[in-house]
């Protein structure tokens, strides 16, 4: 059931998450996860400024109250799950920039006021790191 991927920042998507709350796939039959994961990674391959930032998918991550979810991850660090998302690049790149500001971060704490504008209302939840727990 688990499979070993690199350690570091991370973007985990839900590839099967709907893709909207009223639609569970476009007209292709593809999922807005799915499509969410292609848009990351086409925002990330033509950007270096997101190199220090994995772009990793796996099947449900369990919101699926929620549509085009988002799990953001660094050891030692705050983790957070997003959702709500139109698989588009503007939401990869908003999505993106928050993950290399949480990356860059101490704790993964990143000040409102830097938050992109794109993630703003989309977050669900917050994960302390193993072995801590936020104060």
């Amino acid at each position: 059931m688990l499979r070993a991927v690199e350690t570091g920042a991370a973007v985990v998507v839900c590839s099967t998450c709907r893709l909207s709350s009223e639609q569970r796939e476009d007209g292709e039959g593809r999922r807005g996860g799915a499509l969410l994961a292609q848009a990351l990674r086409a925002v990330q391959a033509g950007d270096s400024a997101y190199a220090g930032v994995e772009v990793q998918d796996m099947p449900c991550l369990f919101a699926c109250q929620r549509h085009c979810t988002v799990h953001l991850r660094a050891p030692g660090k705050v983790g957070y799950v997003l959702g709500d998302f139109t698989p588009d690049e503007a939401a990869a790149r908003a999505i993106l920039d928050y993950a290399v500001r949480h990356a860059a971060s101490e704790e993964g704490v990143v000040r409102y006021a830097d938050w992109p504008q794109g993630v703003k209302g989309h977050f669900i939840v917050r994960t302390p790191p193993e072995g801590f727990i936020c104060t």
